[in-house]
């Protein structure tokens, strides 16, 4: 089981919209695939028709009184399910810090699950916290949407470095330039230059389009209501690249 983890420091960078495609691309590519919504914002759990409720919220779920098995459900597009978020994940640190082992929680509850599904996406909120800390030892794979700005890139670096004083086991890190426009010469810059300069920024961008606004009217993926735009093709190629595994390094160092 492939655990991705959509993930930023920074909100705004279009990571709850990169969860919502990618898991859709997993399960449309046949694997059996889990998003779990991780924002008490539930975004990604609205965005699938799905009520943001777990029963006993997530002091149940911590501690196994509701399982991750009895918690999820069924989304309206085959091979895909979601565990909803709930209101009470804003307390997620402290429930987590309650319990033994108190790093490895969020790993022990998808274990299970190990057998039923292929990939596992993770929507997870903007922090650094003990939920970060959890994410970094259950995912394989950081997913880091970057505005291509100099704030947003220091944040990255910020992020990485976060990631390599952690313990092992630490996940790969990918990056990749979200909500690109290109009539801005920064943008352009940046995006052309930076990934053959940066180990772990992938020469893949998503452009800054109002389709992606869509997807709360919808309620739906982009690649289904908006199969040929330019943002489906991009969310597709970001796929492509990921699902291939993590580039030549396991784990992300900046350079140059």
């Amino acid at each position: 089981m492939r655990i991705f983890a959509t993930y930023s420091i920074k909100g705004g960078t279009g990571k709850t919209s990169t969860a919502v495609n990618l898991a859709y691309l997993a399960s449309r590519a046949g694997d059996r695939t889990l998003l779990w919504d991780l924002d008490p914002q539930a975004a990604a759990t609205f965005l699938f028709r799905i009520k943001p409720r777990v029963k006993g919220g997530a002091k149940a779920l911590v501690n196994r009184a509701t399982s991750a098995a009895d918690a999820i459900k069924g989304t309206d597009f085959e091979g895909l399910d979601l565990l909803p978020a709930d209101f009470t994940y804003r307390n997620l640190d402290l429930v987590f810090d309650r319990a033994k082992r108190s790093r490895e929680r969020l790993g022990r509850l998808l274990a299970p699950l190990a057998g039923e599904y292929d990939t596992v996406v993770l929507d997870c909120p903007p922090s650094v916290s003990l939920v970060s800390e959890n994410v970094l030892r259950a995912a394989n794979t950081l997913v880091v949407p970057l505005i291509p700005t100099t704030l947003s890139l220091r944040t990255f670096d910020q992020l990485t470095e976060f990631v390599q004083r952690s313990e092992p086991p630490r996940p790969a890190v990918v990056a990749f330039f979200s909500m690109v426009d290109r009539r801005k010469r920064l943008h352009r810059d940046l995006v052309e230059g930076l990934p053959g300069r940066r180990t772990g920024i992938l020469p893949v961008s998503v452009p800054a389009a109002a389709v992606v606004e869509r997807m709360a009217v919808e309620r739906a993926p982009v690649p289904v209501f908006a199969a040929r735009s330019p943002l489906a093709r991009s969310y597709e190629s970001l796929w492509e690249t990921i699902s291939q595994g993590p580039p030549a390094v396991s784990e992300c160092s900046l350079e140059g």
